[in-house]
């Protein structure tokens, strides 16, 4: 039944190695389920019950990625996403949470429209090889940002925006461990290796980095007070239309540039177009109405999948495996966060390093296309967003290519995305 169901012999894959890779996923993902409650609880949402939201949204998300498009992606509420929703919509702009995930909703369904007519594959398979590439270069800058930071090797500093952590710490010296330990296994070619150097930093934590063992089970608490409490009418109303085509620009780039740049990375674009691309799209934007009906931010794909695709994780078996880890941690709650931020930082650094190696392929003897690539990989790291770096980089790419008179050179669909992203930076703001 899996392999009729999953194709597992035709992808070059087993059981064992799908289950190895959902697991590798999960636990450089699993950081969310404590993150987002924390962030959304900033904007007076219950946290508790978003706790439960996170699990259940990601479960859902990553069911149907897997079981319908049979992609190794994992899904769950976005890094970013989920601090413009709670610090600038509810927040700064005093707009009430349950009309912030009514605005989430309708951009989701708007979402689903573009995709059914088949307007966001167009949108995808119309990047440029250039663009595609430094979007994947940039998700890998993006990467090791957040495994550096996440291991306390670089910090927040207020005279240079950032600095070198204290590395007399345990957290940074138990990361540079775990990272120096799955570089050895990978060159090894030891089975497992990202997913043995997290669980290796994981016990050390307890014996050098002061980790607390809570228990391991735990009953989940209710999901009845974020249920169904999102606000349509409100988020219909005039003020808030400019939060909804934010959410959805922030939400159509974000989605589309993690899935293109992790394809990319694990070999899954056949002729520099993704396979099934539209049944992944579809899953992303049933993903997002699901996680405003139970009382979430977006859910989107996430880049730390590249991790799951590393340990050789090549089919929807890997996300299935995901959704139920997600599932299985609204009972094991305790457990699942015995897993330090410092033990999955070597994972995603490593995978950050691997997915650098594309930028050799850029063409660097036309600066119309190696430029605006380039542009796109800073941007994401120094922006900490994936569509701001995206925006750049087809923006830069339209001007280079009219100044340069090669207009006609360009695919509609560039010009388009990059008017509609100067139409955002003019009226809307870069937020």
């Amino acid at each position: 039944m899996l392999e009729r169901l999953f194709k597992l012999q035709e992808n070059g894959t087993t059981v064992r190695i799908e289950l190895l890779a959902g697991l590798t996923t999960f636990l450089t993902m699993a950081y969310i389920v404590f993150v987002n409650p924390s962030i959304l609880g900033d904007a007076g949402m219950p946290k508790d019950a978003v706790f439960v939201a996170t699990c259940v949204a990601a479960a859902i998300g990553a069911l149907i990625m897997g079981l319908y498009a049979n992609y190794p992606i994992g899904m769950a509420p976005g890094m970013g996403l989920n601090a413009y929703f709670a610090y600038v919509v509810v927040l700064g702009m005093h707009i009430p949470w349950q009309a912030a995930l009514g605005a989430v909703f309708i951009s989701g369904c708007l979402f689903i429209l573009v995709s059914v007519f088949r307007l966001r594959e167009a949108i995808v398979n119309g990047i440029p090889p250039s663009l595609r590439i430094g979007i994947t270069v940039g998700i890998g800058l993006f990467l090791a940002l957040i495994s550096l930071k996440s291991a306390g090797i670089v910090v927040a500093n207020p005279a240079t925006l950032v600095g070198i952590g204290d590395l007399h710490q345990a957290p940074p010296l138990l990361a540079a461990f775990g990272f120096l330990l799955i570089v050895t296994l990978d060159r090894l070619a030891v089975r497992g290796a990202i997913l043995l150097g997290i669980l290796a930093v994981t016990a050390l934590g307890f014996v050098f980095g002061g980790q607390q063992f809570h228990g391991i089970v735990s009953l989940p608490p209710s999901i009845a007070p974020t249920l169904f409490q999102l606000d349509i009418p409100g988020a219909l109303s005039i003020g808030i239309l400019n939060v909804v085509l934010v959410f959805f620009l922030v939400e159509l780039f974000d989605a589309t540039g993690t899935l293109m740049g992790v394809a990319q990375r694990a070999g899954l674009l056949v002729g520099g177009k993704m396979d099934r691309l539209n049944k992944a799209l579809l899953a992303d934007s049933t993903a997002i109405v699901a996680g405003s009906l139970l009382g979430t931010s977006s859910t989107t794909a996430y880049i730390e999948s590249a991790a799951g695709m590393q340990a050789g994780g090549r089919t929807g078996l890997t996300a299935v495996a995901i959704a139920v880890l997600f599932l299985a941690c609204l009972f094991f709650a305790p457990l699942a966060g015995a897993v330090p931020a410092y033990a999955t930082a070597p994972a995603l650094l490593f995978v950050a390093c691997l997915m650098l190696r594309d930028v050799g392929d850029i063409a660097w003897g036309d600066s119309t296309e190696s430029i605006p690539a380039v542009l796109c990989a800073l941007i994401m790291p120094f922006t900490y967003s994936i569509a701001q770096g995206v925006a750049f980089g087809f923006v830069a790419y339209a001007l280079l290519k009219l100044l340069t008179g090669q207009a006609r050179a360009v695919k509609p669909i560039v010009w388009v995305i990059a008017a509609v992203f100067v139409f955002k930076f003019a009226y809307l703001g870069a937020g």
